[in-house]
């Protein structure tokens, strides 16, 4: 079958790091256009400043995927739907609850895919630690997601602007493992939020979650921006069986009670993009907002300090 051509809006770093290449090798998209306010481009493919230049330039490219900063993302989806495109969406997905349920209700009113995707949850360790909790039961869950902001947003000043995320962009990245892991409902119960004391974003958040369940498991997660030993992306377990489980690696190794069980190289992206690719072929959408919600609620109840100044 002839590969479905599909544009890329917004060409920053994960575009460069991510999309572009897994889409270059896709067996289901071809890369017909990109989309970038400063010009850039891969490969040989058209350049457009504005989507609206694409639409009007190559009706006939029918999918995009949308991987700009999310203080933008609610218009341009909307423009996109209005175009009649079929939308895949980088996470974070919008800066507000509101925009997202939007997003839902308008894909779906215009009959269109749209898909939110989160990377993290595309790997075999996390569907087999699912698999596990459902079966064995939660004692505790304590994550740990550290990393350097120097490293992975080199330059981004919009990281630390409202609606930036913070050191929540990455820790969303968890919240997804998080919320995809849990065999039962998980709620923010308290945060504490550290702002860097000349941004508008935290550089490090700590949160203690609950559940409805009567054992009342001890639940919570730690994010920090400024770590330079190199990446901390763990999930630690406790099941009611006293079995005791580490993810690693942002969900791609799972070590069961000091065993190393599963080790596989991250094909995140590959596995965002062959999910479009059923979707498509099924017609439905996929806008899971879970993990959202709970980084909204974290910043909602959180307890604000001020820290030093973050300077590049």
């Amino acid at each position: 079958m002839a590969k479905k051509k599909i544009a890329v809006i917004g060409i920053g770093k994960i575009s460069q790091d991510q999309h572009l290449p897994v889409i270059d090798k896709s067996k289901d998209f071809e890369l017909a256009a990109c989309v970038s306010t400063r010009g850039i481009g891969h490969g040989n493919v058209p350049v457009f400043k504005t989507p609206a230049e694409l639409y009007a330039a190559m009706p006939e490219v029918g999918l995009v995927s949308i991987c700009t900063p999310p203080n933008v993302r609610h218009q341009m989806v909307r423009e996109a739907l209005d175009a009649g495109k079929d939308v895949l969406l980088e996470k974070p997905p919008t800066p507000t609850l509101a925009e997202f349920d939007d997003l839902v209700a308008y894909g779906r009113k215009k009959k269109k895919v749209l898909f939110q995707t989160w990377h993290s949850q595309y790997n075999e360790a996390v569907d087999a630690t699912k698999k596990i909790l459902k079966k064995e039961g939660v004692t505790s869950v304590r994550i740990d997601w550290r990393e350097s902001v120097r490293k992975w947003h080199p330059g981004q000043d919009w990281v630390w602007e409202p609606g930036g995320f913070g050191v929540c962009d990455p820790g969303i990245n968890a919240m997804s493992i998080f919320t995809k892991i849990m065999p039962f409902p998980v709620f923010v119960a308290s945060s504490k939020l550290k702002y860097p004391a000349n941004r508008q974003t935290p550089v490090d958040v700590e949160i203690v979650f609950k559940s409805g369940e009567k054992h009342q498991p001890k639940l919570s997660a730690g994010f920090n921006w400024l770590e330079e030993s190199g990446e901390i992306w763990t999930v630690s377990i406790e099941t009611e069986k006293g079995t005791k489980l580490r993810l690693e690696r942002g969900g791609t190794v799972l070590v069961v009670n000091d065993l190393v069980v599963i080790q596989n190289k991250s094909e995140e992206y590959e596995g965002i993009y062959d999910r479009f690719a059923k979707l498509l072929k099924k017609g439905k959408s996929d806008m899971d907002g879970a993990p959202l919600r709970l980084i909204s609620d974290a910043f909602f109840l959180g307890a604000r300090e001020n820290v030093d100044d973050f300077n590049w």
